[in-house]
């Protein structure tokens, strides 16, 4: 398997504002190959941004590859850069080779 992260430090007082726009919007993930699941996960307050990440798992970082090079990728990320105001900086991408994977039995 393979995650796939994105950190978005999002401004205060935009945190509803970023929520809206990932809540509304289409992912383009549903019957992608290799596409597992997607999480949009809220962290902790600083004083200057809240800490937010995107978890995408896929099953295997070659699908995962995949799906950043297709026409679905581009759909899904149209227009992001309209958000802009909403973050300090930009988001950081961080992707991660599953090695151990420990589920209930």
């Amino acid at each position: 398997m393979f995650i796939a992260m994105n950190r978005f430090s999002v401004l205060p007082g935009q945190e509803q504002a970023f929520e809206d726009v990932w809540l509304n919007r289409d992912t383009h993930l549903a019957g992608v190959p290799g596409f597992v699941a997607f999480h949009l996960l809220r962290g902790p307050k600083a004083e200057d941004h809240t800490l937010y990440s995107s978890h995408t798992i896929w099953r295997s970082k070659p699908d995962f590859e995949a799906w950043t090079r297709s026409e679905a990728f581009r759909a899904a990320h149209q227009g992001a850069g309209d958000n802009r105001p909403l973050y300090a900086g930009h988001p950081r991408f961080e992707g991660f080779e599953v090695i151990q994977e420990v589920a209930p039995t």
